[in-house]
């Protein structure tokens, strides 16, 4: 998009529903405007008649309609600040909102294609900008203009011999400010991904804090966050420079303006052209137009600036998923659950490498336990993400009774799976509200039924607050058994036909495994269940086994069968009984 659409698509969006809003705010700007001149032209009977002239009886009324000017600019510039705030944080509210659904309805593959503190530099400072661009600069541009057209007018009925030659800043500062806005929409997105560079630092600061302790790399921390530091401080410094590079070039065609002016009123007063009164009521107009010249000559750089960030933001809000319902999708209905791959392939975007999977068929059979082994990179995890539809295969087509996934509605397809995977999340919540997640209509015994059934209730009813225990980020207060255990009783409470198992136990140790092992007997009765896992032993019940080696069906067959029959799993097997 050019800078034409940037702007009307803003508009349309964002700052249209405002309108009435921005109307007001302009009203008001009126006032300013007409208040701001009308403090220059009083300057001219206050002198004439109090100074010059002695007339007694202005002595009170003019002062008072001066203070009247000054009091009635300074409540209408409020009045129109505050409204065009209220403009400004609905239009921020709307934006994050915008980028927020966008987040959290993205496909997997989008959200992994940047770092996350990428996005939330996206969301806090380009969106500053975007707010500043449709509010505040838009204030500036109602309100100076109006102000300087007010004193031009002050001018131009004093002198337009004078008002002519002080004319001649405003062109010069226009030119002035088309090279700095420029300038500064380079800089400010130079910044912005210096900004984005350090939120991505500080959030692998907090995820990797025990690994820098244990390898004792504070000092080296230290100075990548200085480094980091240091680089964003020098950008947003020239964004400063860039932003006041405007100050001497302004105040010193304001002091030759001055200079010129007094030379030439001085001919003029000597012919008698123009009063002493005039001059200054001139004089006062023309350093009062001073401010707005200035605003509007830099305004170009708060559109540049704010240009520059729709250019970032937009791409985000219109992203469009990959994965999406089509027209004719139908609902899927689940009879046995039997899930089956026909030559699936599978690579990603950024994988140039070849495929991660390669013609992979399989068959799940509907209510028994199905599991992967393999290498870890062997792609089990990728045969599992494939789905719930985290990511579309590459080529052929994945089933379920029958049932094309792909022409089945996503949310259809979803509300029959469950998944507990070896990495856990879980949010800063409570244990209650993070269990429940999955079933928000859950009543509270359900919950505590769940619990009981995964042994999380053992170690939830000693904690102080038992089920509303707030487990802090991704549960850090909790050990990686007690979180797997929560993630297994959230699977519980959604009582899903399909069960995906990712290393679901890689986190216990054998005690509690032990136990874990007979919740997911529990879990999965009756129900069809994927496993993956590195330890054979979890898996040695398993109706069927599939080996997985580069993306590719080795053998399969139930544990004795491939004990029997295939040398990779016998050596999987053997090597798992000497580590045992």
């Amino acid at each position: 998009m050019n800078n034409k659409q940037i702007l009307s698509r803003l508009y349309n969006d964002y700052t249209k529903k405002f309108l009435s809003k921005i109307i007001i705010a302009a009203f008001f700007s009126i006032f300013v405007a007409g208040s701001t001149s009308s403090i220059a032209w009083l300057l001219d009977p206050a002198i004439k008649k109090i100074f010059l002239e002695k007339d007694q009886t202005l002595i009170l009324i003019i002062p008072m309609l001066i203070i009247v000017a000054f009091a009635t600019k300074g409540i209408s510039l409020y009045l129109a600040k505050t409204t065009m705030i209220g403009v400004g944080e609905e239009v921020k509210k709307i934006l994050q909102e915008d980028m927020l659904k966008s987040f959290i309805r993205a496909d997997t593959e989008y959200m992994e294609n940047k770092h996350t503190g990428k996005y939330i530099s996206n969301l806090t400072f380009d969106v500053s900008m975007i707010t500043n661009l449709l509010t505040t600069a838009l204030l500036n541009f109602f309100k100076d203009s109006l102000t300087l057209i007010g004193l031009l007018s002050v001018m131009f009925y004093q002198n337009w011999k004078l008002s002519l030659i002080a004319m001649i800043m405003i062109p010069l500062a226009s030119f002035m400010a088309r090279t700095l806005g420029k300038r500064m929409g380079k800089v400010t997105t130079q910044a912005t991904e210096k900004s984005g560079a350090l939120t991505t630092y500080l959030i692998e600061i907090f995820k990797n804090h025990k690994l820098i302790k244990i390898f004792q790399n504070e000092d080296y921390e230290s100075n990548r966050a200085k480094k980091y530091i240091d680089d964003l401080k020098e950008k947003n410094k020239k964004i400063g420079i860039v932003f006041v590079r405007a100050t001497p070039i302004m105040e010193t065609l304001t002091g030759i303006m001055i200079a010129i002016l007094i030379f030439y009123s001085g001919k003029l007063i000597l012919n008698n052209e123009i009063n002493i009164n005039n001059f200054f009521s001139f004089l006062a107009a023309m350093m009062l137009a001073y401010q707005p010249v200035r605003t509007l000559a830099t305004l170009n750089i708060s559109i540049n600036q704010g240009l520059a960030a729709a250019k970032r933001i937009l791409p985000i809000v219109d992203n469009e998923n990959k994965i999406t319902d089509n027209k004719d999708d139908t609902l899927l209905q689940l009879t046995n659950g039997t899930i089956e791959f026909k030559n699936v392939s599978f690579k990603y975007n950024k994988d140039i490498n070849g495929p991660v999977l390669n013609s992979v068929n399989l068959k799940i059979e509907g209510g028994k336990m199905t599991a992967l082994v393999g290498h870890s990179g062997a792609g089990k995890s990728t045969i599992m993400n494939l789905i719930p539809r985290f990511y579309d295969s590459f080529s052929g087509d994945i089933s379920i009774d029958g049932n094309s996934i792909y022409k089945s509605q996503i949310s259809s397809l979803r509300k029959n799976i469950s998944l507990v995977s070896q990495d856990t999340t879980l949010f800063d919540d409570t244990i209650k509200n993070n269990i429940a997640y999955a079933n928000k209509d859950a009543k509270e015994e359900d919950v505590i039924e769940v619990a009981k059934l995964s042994y999380a209730d053992e170690f939830i009813n000693k904690l102080p607050d038992k089920y509303d225990t707030m487990i802090g980020e991704n549960g850090v207060r909790l050990s990686g058994g007690e979180k797997q255990r929560i993630s297994i009783a959230r699977a519980m409470l959604k009582n899903s036909k399909i069960i995906l198992l990712d290393e679901a136990t890689s986190s216990l140790d054998a005690e509690i495994e032990n136990k874990i092992q007979k919740a997911i007997s529990f879990l999965t009765k009756g129900r069809t269940t994927l496993v993956i896992a590195h330890r054979l032993s979890t898996i040695l019940n398993s109706d069927k086994i599939y080996v997985v080696d580069n993306g590719i069906i080795l053998d399969h067959g139930n544990h004795k069968e491939l004990i029997n029959n295939s040398k990779i799993y016998k050596n999987f097997y053997e090597k798992q009984l000497r580590k045992d």
